[in-house]
């Protein structure tokens, strides 16, 4: 039995075959389509799901796990494991951190000697991703669940995403914009880039064409990599694959990798940013 087990969920855009190599247990968001409810990663894949919202005439909606789905993950996670880490997304977002820390109580009654630890992560989408694979390849060298939450509390404090939308479309029909932005994007074409940290998103810039968005980004890459350190890098996109490969050969040629993937942008964000995103997470270890 090995010490420490890591639970996160599917916002956290991590790619099957590293859910595999480190045996992460993943809990979906639940995602309304037509007052239909599909479980995110099972029912329904990104793919699918950006295809969907392409041609959907009425907006989909997202549901936050129940602590019962968190409670499932803990049961198998104990069934390997002295102890276990869950990484939620952040609380600002949804209750998903309310359900893990209920479904901990849950468990406690009947597991006692099962220890829990809840990280409120304070990034999202891939910048969770890389959080949880940090936690998850310091439990597979077999440190203690504290070491582990210390690791992935570090690596949350230096983590960095940056992103940017084709379009303010869908974060207009989701209300998280005004009319009016809209119309000002539509007349000026802008691709904003955006940061999320510490449970914050912000606009960082106002570039008027991918290709100028795509350097912006690397610019902002450059300035956040702390040279000498290995760098892991996530590139994430919302149904845009193009544009992250050459991001992602942009980054190769850069900078110096010691970890760099692809994984597609979490459907339960992409509700409000919609397909065309794409973007990157990165830190510097021990930064």
């Amino acid at each position: 039995m090995k010490e420490v087990a890591v639970v996160t969920d599917t916002t956290a855009c991590i790619l099957q075959e590293q859910v595999e190599r480190y045996d992460i247990e993943i809990v979906p968001v639940q995602l309304i389509f037509d007052d239909r409810t599909y479980r995110d990663g099972i029912d329904i894949n990104a793919s699918e799901f950006y295809a969907r919202l392409r041609q959907a005439s009425k907006p989909p909606t997202t549901s936050s796990s129940p602590p019962e789905m968190y409670l499932e993950a803990y049961q198998k996670a104990s069934e390997g494991a002295e102890g276990i880490l869950c990484i939620t997304e952040p609380s600002k977002f949804s209750a998903m951190f309310d359900s893990a820390m209920v479904a901990r109580e849950i468990l406690r009654k009947t597991r006692p000697e099962v220890s829990i630890e809840v990280i409120d992560c304070a990034t999202a989408a891939a910048g969770q991703g890389l959080v949880t694979l940090a936690a998850a390849r310091a439990a597979a060298t077999g440190q203690n669940l504290l070491a582990v939450k210390e690791i992935a509390k570090n690596v949350m404090e230096h983590v960095n995403l940056f992103a940017t939308l084709d379009t303010l479309h869908y974060l207009v029909k989701s209300g998280r914009v005004p009319q009016a932005a809209a119309l000002v994007n539509s007349i000026l074409q802008i691709k904003p880039v955006f940061t999320l940290n510490h449970a914050s998103a912000h606009t960082v810039a106002l570039p008027r064409t991918i290709e100028s968005a795509m350097k912006r980004i690397l610019k902002l890459m450059e300035r956040n990599v702390v040279k000498g350190k290995p760098l892991h890098v996530a590139v994430m996109h919302a149904d845009a694959l193009d544009n992250a490969m050459v991001l992602r050969n942009h980054i190769a040629s850069q900078f110096h990798c010691s970890e760099l993937f692809i994984t597609e942008f979490t459907p339960v964000m992409g509700v409000h940013t919609g397909p065309g995103l794409f973007g990157v997470a990165f830190y510097s270890e021990n930064a």
